[in-house]
């Protein structure tokens, strides 16, 4: 074929390669495997799948090598949809190893322990959050300096801090965006 004819055909885009494919199939799979050390409550935070959390689960059932390398297998494949940078992200997140983990993490603690230490900044948290729970805020500020005078252990602090955690986290979405997701957002 001579060059011009090569110059008037439109070359079309057919995909990621079969290796880059079966890369990234790799990759959730080796994911997955790191998942399956995990405990039920870090799990829960990834936001898995119900279908990949129960092959997760049916996993450390077995004791066989073939069986866990074949579940193995099944989990990567349920999750050929999900984005492998994103899993990590999430995987991080929830076993703290992430730095965006951590400062949220300090974040929350130095503002709980602000609300607590002074009623100024519990009406600038609320001011600035309008969407916030106030009655619950203010119970759960009130219970824990109570718990803080009584030298009892920190329930309502730890609830105070979950409920400020649950505000500020942003969700991670571990699928992966097709083209024309992308294309409307723009």
């Amino acid at each position: 074929m001579r060059q011009d004819a090569y110059d008037d055909e439109e070359v079309q885009y057919d995909g990621p390669s079969k290796s880059h494919l079966k890369r990234i199939q790799n990759e959730l799979q080796d994911l997955g495997k790191e998942m399956t050390k995990l405990g039920d409550d870090q799990l829960k935070k990834i936001g898995l799948p119900e279908d990949v959390l129960f092959e997760i689960k049916e996993f450390r059932r077995m004791r066989s090598f073939g069986a866990q390398r074949r579940q193995l297998q099944l989990i990567g494949k349920k999750m050929r949809d999900m984005d492998p940078v994103a899993v990590r992200e999430a995987i991080d997140r929830a076993t703290g190893e992430s730095r965006a983990a951590v400062a949220l993490l300090h974040r929350c603690e130095t503002l709980r322990d602000r609300l607590i230490d002074n009623d100024e900044a519990v009406t600038k948290f609320i001011n600035d959050n309008p969407g916030v729970d106030i009655s619950k805020l203010r119970t759960l500020v009130r219970n824990a300096r109570r718990e803080r005078q009584n030298a009892k252990p920190p329930k309502s602090a730890r609830e105070l801090y979950r409920m400020l955690h649950e505000m500020f986290v942003k969700p991670v979405d571990l699928f992966m965006k097709d083209e024309d997701d992308e294309d409307d957002e723009a």
